[in-house]
């Protein structure tokens, strides 16, 4: 089944060149069938390329998914037009008193700042705590994942000596999970940040769960409330040049930045990347879908509690 968006997003154009099925809002009424709701509070800068990393995902399911984008209130995005965020996005007010089968909270470029310094922060810990009895399953990653683990849990961010940033190799501790179905013995993902939780803070609290983990990259996977709230530490859902333009982004303005590690052949920038995580970014969130919000999400959405 396609995954419905809204009547005229930039990302259906690029989505259909590569063969994914995408159905906008006005054929999807259509169809007499009871899709998924899955809201995006989307705080990534560049918020169309996110917002096609994001559906691209979504789309490979046999469910039919139907997604809001949610902006904040209390933020003025720089990088993306006035136009876009007034046609494709919707406020907290506007569906506070809804409820979501599903929820995902992106990254932000924030993650220097304290939390209590983001000037969205009162808005965005509101939404943290609608979630929770508004949404089945909620899906952080990320910088999100690093603010919904400080706001419930307590949990520190250290400040890196150098910016992780690259591919790295991962392994399942508890491969029997259901959100681990089909993945190999390791697998790899995608991380571009400047911070990081420490593993012996997240044992420390018996209500979260260290689902994955990396050598290099360190805690990657943490969950919450038996599935209703995954803590994503990498950027699976990155497509194949996503880290390419940010190293050349960086270049440009004279910063000082390393090669993303494990990304380019033979590590030289002049060569394409090995892509080499999207079988595993595509089962991540079809097991979401299906074993954490599907199944588990009541038939009668407003009963969500």
């Amino acid at each position: 089944m396609p995954v419905n968006i809204p009547d005229k997003l930039p990302a259906v154009e690029q989505l259909k060149h590569e063969n994914i099925f995408v159905m906008d809002a006005s054929r999807a009424l259509t169809q007499d069938i009871r899709p998924l709701k899955i809201v995006i509070l989307n705080l990534m800068p560049i918020k169309i390329t996110t917002e096609t990393d994001l559906i691209r995902l979504l789309s490979n399911t046999p469910l039919q998914v139907e997604i809001d984008f949610l902006k904040m209130k209390s933020h003025i995005s720089k990088n993306t037009p006035m136009e876009h965020m007034t046609m494709f996005y919707k406020t907290f007010n506007s569906i506070r008193n809804g409820k979501y089968d599903g929820m995902i909270i992106t990254g932000a470029p924030v993650e220097m700042l304290d939390f209590e310094e983001v000037n969205y922060w009162s808005e965005l810990t509101e939404i943290f705590s609608w979630a929770r009895t508004h949404v089945t399953s909620t899906f952080y990653i990320c910088w999100a994942a690093q603010a919904g683990l400080h706001y419930f849990y307590d949990i520190p961010k250290y400040i890196l000596s150098e910016k992780m940033f690259g591919v790295f190799e991962h392994s399942l501790n508890e491969p029997l999970n259901p959100i681990f179905r089909g993945f190999d013995e390791t697998f790899y993902v995608p991380h571009s940040r400047h911070t990081e939780i420490k593993r012996d803070d997240i044992i420390s609290k018996p209500e979260l769960t260290i689902l994955s983990e990396s050598d290099e990259a360190g805690v990657y996977m943490v969950m919450a409330r038996n599935g209703r709230e995954f803590f994503i530490t990498g950027h699976a859902e990155y497509a194949p040049d996503t880290l390419d333009q940010e190293y050349q982004r960086d270049v440009a303005k004279g910063l000082s930045i390393e090669l993303p590690r494990h990304y380019y052949r033979d590590d030289n920038p002049e060569n394409p990347p090995l892509v080499r995580w999207r079988g595993h970014a595509n089962l991540l969130f079809t097991n979401w879908l299906n074993y954490f919000v599907y199944q588990m999400t009541p038939f009668n959405r407003e009963d969500i509690q």
